[in-house]
């Protein structure tokens, strides 16, 4: 796939989702809910301010068949309603509103742990950056700070299935670090050599190659100049960042100076999670509801 629209009309393809959104009582994500109604893309289960979702709701226009709407103003109840109903498989998509990412993300990984299985759950962004012809996915820049060796790993595999539901066959995997090769100074590139090595014994079906600086992981030329001769270089899928900081400048960096679009989600548990920037707009919310039906 080369645009996030095209994640629409594959994601219209598919049979509706049910999804539920805690705290719903924001504008630009009952935008996105009423965009991806319309779209036929979901049924949607509204959780949080009544009051408030309705006068909204009304304020856009927005048709209330398919909606179900649950008062609940507190929103350690609310994340709680929305985690029982997808146990019980009542919803297949789980969104997050007007809430702090913590919050929201703490209702899905405690309790029983039915949801995630134990699993690492980790943020998943899919960019359409507008000089180059497919997109691009950068995972983690949400949720986990500063991953060791095997969370990372983990990280990488869960890019992996929503690379498969993009249909990427084969993904190429950037391991990013700030400089192409293994300097004990640098503990990122010890981790990407190391990555590297873990995912050919297991036989992933991926090319996985490490450390790359950003510019030898997305420009051949940059490849070219510096004498790297990677499977990776200049053709990665997947760019998998040392840790949470230089992810968010990254993903930052794509939205407000490259003017990339967004899609996001997060991977690994038992149900697609959509998890967007309080920042991001309802269109990037929209393609990221569309991403969940795939992943779903």
């Amino acid at each position: 796939m080369e645009s996030l629209q095209e994640i629409v009309e594959k994601a219209r393809q598919s049979k509706p989702k049910v999804m539920a959104v805690v705290k719903a009582e924001d504008d630009d994500v009952l935008k996105a809910v009423k965009t991806s109604q319309e779209l036929g893309l979901v049924k949607s289960v509204l959780i949080g301010d009544k009051k408030k979702i309705e006068s909204i709701m009304d304020t856009l226009g927005m048709e209330k068949t398919n909606i179900e709407i649950i008062d609940e103003q507190d929103t350690s109840q609310a994340v709680g309603i929305a985690v029982e109903l997808a146990k019980k498989g009542e919803v297949q998509v789980l969104m997050k509103g007007l809430l702090q990412t913590k919050d929201f993300l703490k209702g899905i990984v405690s309790g029983d742990k039915s949801l995630t299985g134990g699993r690492l759950l980790s943020h998943v962004a899919v960019f359409q950056v507008p000089h180059m012809k497919k997109l691009v996915l950068v995972t983690d820049a949400a949720m986990n700070i500063s991953p060791d060796l095997s969370q990372k790993y983990q990280i990488m595999k869960n890019s992996l299935s929503v690379a498969r539901s993009l249909q990427i066959k084969n993904p190429r995997v950037a391991i990013l670090s700030a400089v192409e090769v293994v300097n004990p100074s640098i503990p990122s590139t010890m981790d990407a050599a190391i990555i590297s090595k873990m995912a050919q014994r297991e036989r992933l079906e991926a090319v996985v190659d490490g450390p790359l600086a950003l510019d030898n992981a997305v420009s051949k030329e940059a490849c070219i100049h510096k004498g790297i001769d990677s499977a990776v270089g200049g053709e990665a899928d997947i760019l998998l960042v040392p840790d949470l900081i230089s992810g968010n400048i990254l993903y930052k960096s794509l939205v407000y100076f490259a003017r990339a679009k967004v899609a996001g989600i997060v991977a690994g548990a038992e149900v697609p999670v959509v998890l967007t920037s309080r920042a991001d707009s309802d269109e990037s919310k929209t393609y990221s509801i569309a991403l969940s039906v795939l992943m779903g």
